[in-house]
């Protein structure tokens, strides 16, 4: 058992097929050797039934003498007629060799009898003369000795049998070698990814509904999930390691100067306050680091649910306006005649807005604050930041506009990559450049997209173009 357990799958599927492929062998082999005596007798008695039948034709007895007509056959296929007279005397025929007998006769009677140390079948039929005379005649067929016919069933099975296993067990091993090819392509691309740590690499089955297929589909699934987590890992240490060594460069030197000369009291509180300027800046990038990372893996999966982004809109813009000042933070109304849908059911009714979409609250109030943020750090000092939100063509579009210096046509493409600065010398006011990036993610989760209309010293528009949701409507 030992040996079993160390062959492949291949093999020890071979090997049951193999052995259920003899066992149902020897099965059969009792079976035929079990009805062998039955075949061989109903055959027999079929044969002598019929011979007696032609032979019974083509005879008479008629005024005490034995008529015999053309085609009467004594001897036929092992079949000895016998005639006989009414009180039992051979009148033609010739009795087998060794064969003794003193059975009465039964008319129509087909039974075994043993003579001589053989079995024979024996059947009598009475041909009748007038009322009383006639003669009877008697057919013998001897049968064959059983252990003859199981004999040569099991001369023949011998040969045939082992044959017969070997061709199953080839036949069945390409079988199975053919039937589990995609488990070795799916175990040599398995190996290949573990030896070259290359997460990009598929087994690339063809599609199908066969157990491999959805294995490998479930594999394919498995390597492309490892590879975006691999990735966001590798992102976020890259990106972390980047951004946080100039504000921890900051921190180690302001603590040694502290420590190595004097200050002033104003100067402790300077260097203290540049120590909480940075530390805050480390917190809140690690905060958008991690966010944005768990987006990518999807270990923070957006709660849908349906937003009126007007309501949301209105109320992020009244917070906000208390830090940045209502006269420099607004929300623009925009008519949208016509865009809303009312649906009369009976007595109520069912109002759908058209600024309602599906998402998630949280991320989308978390991206229109950091679109009102970036507009009044690269804005123009004292600058404003206007907020709108509309629908067009089966969208509904949140729209940030600001009066700031605008942005060159040749960097739009690559603000939304992260940590790309298009003024880097604004200092610690102007962030890590995460915002944007974050607000092209969320986005692309609420199967929508951004876009930005800008020119140098002609201010700037964001817009988030989401798909309006409507209702289910319902028959009445």
């Amino acid at each position: 058992m030992k040996i079993i357990r160390n062959r492949s799958v291949k093999w020890k599927i071979t090997l049951w097929l193999t052995l259920l492929m003899a066992l149902l062998s020897g099965l059969l082999l009792m079976f035929m050797l079990t009805i062998s005596r039955s075949v061989t007798t109903r055959t027999s008695m079929n044969q002598l039934s019929q011979t007696m039948r032609d032979n019974a034709s083509r005879i008479a007895y008629t005024d005490g003498r034995l008529q015999i007509g053309g085609g009467f056959q004594f001897s036929v296929g092992g079949v000895s007629t016998l005639v006989y007279s009414r009180g039992g005397a051979l009148m033609a025929g010739q009795l087998p060799v060794a064969f003794s007998t003193d059975e009465s006769f039964e008319n129509g009677s087909l039974r075994t009898v043993s003579a001589g140390g053989n079995r024979y079948l024996m059947l009598d039929l009475w041909i009748p003369s007038g009322w009383e005379d006639g003669v009877w005649l008697r057919g013998l067929l001897e049968l064959p000795e059983d252990r003859y016919a199981a004999n040569n069933i099991l001369r023949m099975a011998a040969v045939a049998l082992p044959l017969f296993i070997l061709l199953a067990a080839v036949g069945g091993y390409v079988i199975v070698r053919r039937s589990f090819r995609p488990l070795d392509q799916i175990s040599a691309t398995a190996s290949a990814i573990s030896e070259a740590k290359d997460l990009s690499r598929r087994i690339g089955l063809p599609p199908g509904k066969d157990e491999f297929s959805r294995l490998a589909e479930t594999f394919d699934s498995l390597f492309e999930r490892l590879e975006r987590s691999f990735e966001a890992e590798s992102q976020f240490t890259a990106d972390a390691s980047h951004e946080l060594r100039t504000p921890v460069s900051i921190i180690k030197g302001a603590c040694e100067y502290g420590m190595k000369y004097d200050e002033t009291a104003e100067e402790r509180k300077e260097t203290l306050e540049m120590i909480h300027r940075q530390t805050v800046k480390m917190s809140e990038l690690i905060t958008q680091l991690l966010s944005m990372t768990r987006l990518e893996q999807g270990t923070e999966l957006p709660e849908m649910a349906e937003v009126d982004l007007t309501a949301l809109a209105e109320s992020v813009v009244e917070e906000m306006a208390a830090e940045y000042g209502e006269e420099r933070l607004q929300f623009v109304s925009v008519e949208n005649a016509g865009a809303s849908n009312t649906m009369r059911t009976g007595e109520s009714d069912m109002r759908h807005d058209f600024s309602v979409v599906r998402g998630d609250a949280d991320l989308l109030t978390r991206l229109l604050r950091n679109l009102i943020d970036n507009g009044f750090k690269y804005g123009r000092p004292g600058g404003h930041v206007w907020v709108s939100v509309s629908a067009e063509n089966g969208e509904v579009l949140l729209k940030v506009r600001d009066d700031g210096i605008g942005i060159p046509a040749e960097y739009q493409e690559k603000i939304w990559q992260r940590f790309y600065q298009v003024d880097p010398s604004r200092g610690e006011s102007s962030g890590a450049g995460l915002g944007l990036a974050m607000v092209s993610q969320i986005a692309r989760l609420h199967d929508g997209s951004m876009s930005l209309e800008s020119a140098p010293e002609a201010g700037s528009v964001f817009t988030l173009h989401l798909p309006a949701y409507l209702p289910e409507t319902f028959g009445f």
